[in-house]
């Protein structure tokens, strides 16, 4: 058994505008994962069913032809080798579970995440 404090974990600097945290255990892994506004994550797909909370905020998520809204007190389930992309559409805290383990994020072979990419916004 371990136990873990979200305060003491340390926090990882991905880009300007995505930092996380993230606990691993075997088969399972979650990571608290703060977007600011505009953040984008590429598109992308893994191995990994990927079940994703909004703690505070909100993510547009592009999967399978569609876009969908999801803010603070939903949850969105990514079925594994499903390829999808986020935008912040403001300060976002998520919670992602993900089983299996992400190998890519503990060996930090995730580079479509350290772009630090943003959402084009239209001011008219």
């Amino acid at each position: 058994m371990k136990f873990f404090k979200w305060e003491t974990v340390e926090l990882e600097t991905m880009s300007d505008v995505i930092t996380r945290k993230v606990i691993s255990g075997e088969k399972a892994m979650v990571a608290q994962v703060f977007l600011k506004k505009d953040a984008v994550v590429p598109e992308h797909h893994h191995e990994s069913e990927q079940i994703t909370y909004i703690l505070e905020g909100a993510l547009k998520f592009e999967l399978e032809g569609r876009e969908v809204v999801v803010r603070k007190g939903e949850v969105l389930h990514i079925p594994s080798n499903v390829p999808h992309r986020a935008v912040a559409l403001e300060d976002t805290v998520d919670l992602d579970i993900f089983s299996p383990i992400r190998e890519d994020w503990l060996t930090k072979n995730d580079a479509y995440l350290r772009r630090g990419e943003r959402e084009e916004t239209s001011s008219d």
